[in-house]
């Protein structure tokens, strides 16, 4: 047993054996796998935000999540107003989307920096 532990550490098997398609097989399984079960932390920083002041997430589902700089923004007199302005700001990058429901970000003053918006298609 050590010495299949040995030869698999130092790869000593030859091409095309069963033992080798097993270690090839066990990489494989790591590279397709490994960001499914592994959070390996290399999502964007939300504070950087593209020029636009679009900084675009996939949900995971069949959904996305925009998040709209406020200064991008023009202010908004009610909900209303500022549903189709944030449908406004994504319109460019997505073409006709639903928005599901929005989130103000807040900053340590409780001053409104921008906005979370989920929508489907």
């Amino acid at each position: 047993m050590l010495r299949i532990l040995r030869n698999y550490l130092f790869w000593t098997y030859e091409r095309g054996s069963f033992h080798y398609d097993v270690m090839v097989t066990l990489i494989l399984a790591f590279i397709f796998l490994s960001p499914r079960v592994i959070d390996f932390k290399d999502a964007a920083p939300a504070h950087l935000l593209p020029a636009n002041g679009v900084f675009v997430q996939s949900d995971g589902r069949d959904s996305f999540v925009y998040r709209i700089d406020a200064t991008t923004l023009p202010t908004a007199a009610d909900e209303r107003a500022l549903r189709k302005e944030l449908k406004a700001a994504i319109a460019p990058i997505t073409g006709g989307v639903n928005i599901d429901h929005y989130q103000p970000v807040l900053d340590a003053n409780g001053s409104v920096t921008a906005y979370r918006v989920w929508v489907r298609r």
